[in-house]
């Protein structure tokens, strides 16, 4: 029973994850970008939703999709105003860009909220599974994180956007060429990192405090879990957030809770040597 309550801490942890990084996956597999930002996206997301509760007394679930649409409109024209304009050039550029509004972005919401950590307390009780226990808020956390995550996966694999998001990524010449606007595109794929940015965010805040000083930490998370389930796909996403979730959960039990982020990037290295692509990436996609 030990070890299944451990698991199962593990799966609601990863669901959690995989929220966070999918919209970071998304970015960088297909604007190459490595968004820097996307950490203090996640805490603005919760602060928000923090700020709906506290000040107005609207239910976070009423919230999420406010607060999604907010963090999409401010990625989209973050990506078509300012990213757009260094995203040919290389690597380093625009993570250097990146940077720069994060440190922005962590200031302003350092000065008006401060760094004290904030939450919203539903207090919804626990549940017992023969003898599994998990509080509410945390099971509903992870079904509200599967649930936008699963939405973003048809969304991509069902609808036109999608498809021209995928045909992007995997050849914005050709994609051009067939008569996509490919920068319109790149603004749409940062609009929708943003947005599951902040509704990570918001689903964080229902479950765990948030304060600006988590936003390296999310924003590690989110490289961990791209490495170890492959970059650019939905699915990669899903599969490295539950994996890295089960993995520290059994790790802080053996080890202690103090060394399970480090066997988190001990395995991400293992994975970088291993299969570079992520366990679900594929070569030439990377």
């Amino acid at each position: 029973m030990f070890h299944l309550q451990t698991l199962v801490n593990g799966v609601v942890l990863g669901a959690l994850y995989a929220c966070l990084a999918v919209g970071f996956s998304l970015v960088w597999g297909v604007l190459n970008v490595i968004n820097m930002l996307h950490g203090s996206l996640i805490i603005l997301g919760g602060y928000l939703t923090f700020f709906a509760w506290h000040s107005f007394g609207v239910n976070p679930i009423i919230a999420l999709p406010g607060v999604a649409l907010v963090l999409y409109i401010i990625g989209y024209l973050t990506q078509l105003l300012v990213i757009n304009r260094v995203v040919n050039q290389p690597v380093l550029t625009t993570l250097t860009l990146t940077f720069g509004l994060d440190l922005i972005l962590y200031n302003f919401m350092t000065v008006y909220y401060t760094a004290t950590p904030v939450r919203v307390t539903l207090d919804l009780g626990v549940v017992d599974f023969g003898g599994v226990v998990m509080p509410i808020d945390r099971l509903l956390g992870m079904v509200l994180a599967l649930v936008l995550t699963g939405i973003l996966y048809l969304v991509m694999r069902s609808s036109r956007l999608g498809r021209a998001i995928v045909a992007v990524r995997m050849d914005r010449t050709a994609a051009k060429l067939m008569g996509i606007r490919v920068h319109r595109i790149y603004a749409i794929t940062y609009g929708i990192g943003a947005l599951m940015a902040g509704a990570a965010g918001a689903v964080f805040a229902m479950v765990y405090p948030v304060t600006t000083n988590l936003t390296g930490a999310f924003l590690g998370k989110a490289f961990v879990v791209c490495v170890i389930g492959g970059l650019g796909s939905v699915l990669g996403a899903l599969v490295g957030g539950l994996v890295l979730g089960v993995i520290e959960s059994f790790a802080g039990q053996f080890f202690g809770p103090q060394h399970a982020l480090t066997v988190g990037f001990l395995l991400m290295l293992v994975l970088l040597v291993v299969k570079p692509t992520g366990l679900t990436g594929i070569k030439g996609f990377e």
